[in-house]
């Protein structure tokens, strides 16, 4: 087994993470608030930028995958995995498709605490709940919403 250096965490990027839960925390609100007509508005943007962050997420992989010295093809794989079922749940009805968007979230985190302490990146898993439970709660929350 090799040690890897860790770095700290980048303060931006800190930063840049909880200023991205702002669209999940509008959105979880503005369904709760807005006029029927401008119902659809919110859930489908809502839905779009939770699958924007989901296929992130398993971007995230790959590029961990690239720093292997040994490639394996799992995070390659699952990179890709959270992408193509959000997109699914995308064309899904809101009420459906926000609550596989929560449940994505949930899962996507899952898998990094259990891969990210391999790969380098486990000093990040404690900002990643925090991500995670704030964005899937929203979805949740919206998804009662519709």
């Amino acid at each position: 087994m090799t040690s890897r250096t860790v770095a700290p965490l980048n303060p931006v990027a800190l930063r840049l993470g909880y200023a991205g839960l702002i669209p999940f925390i509008l959105g979880a609100i503005l369904v709760w608030l807005v006029r029927a007509d401008a119902h659809p508005y919110v859930t489908d943007g809502l839905s779009r930028y939770a699958a924007v962050v989901i296929s992130f997420l398993g971007a995230i992989h790959w590029g961990l995958g690239f720093r292997q010295t040994v490639p394996s093809p799992a995070p390659f794989v699952w990179g890709i995995v959270p992408a193509l079922l959000a997109w699914v749940a995308c064309i899904m009805p809101p009420y459906a498709g926000l609550v596989v968007h929560g449940v994505l979230l949930i899962a996507c985190y899952l898998v990094d605490r259990r891969t990210y302490p391999g790969l380098g990146a486990g000093p990040w898993l404690t900002l990643r709940f925090r991500l995670s439970a704030v964005a899937s709660l929203c979805c949740f929350i919206a998804a009662q919403g519709t």
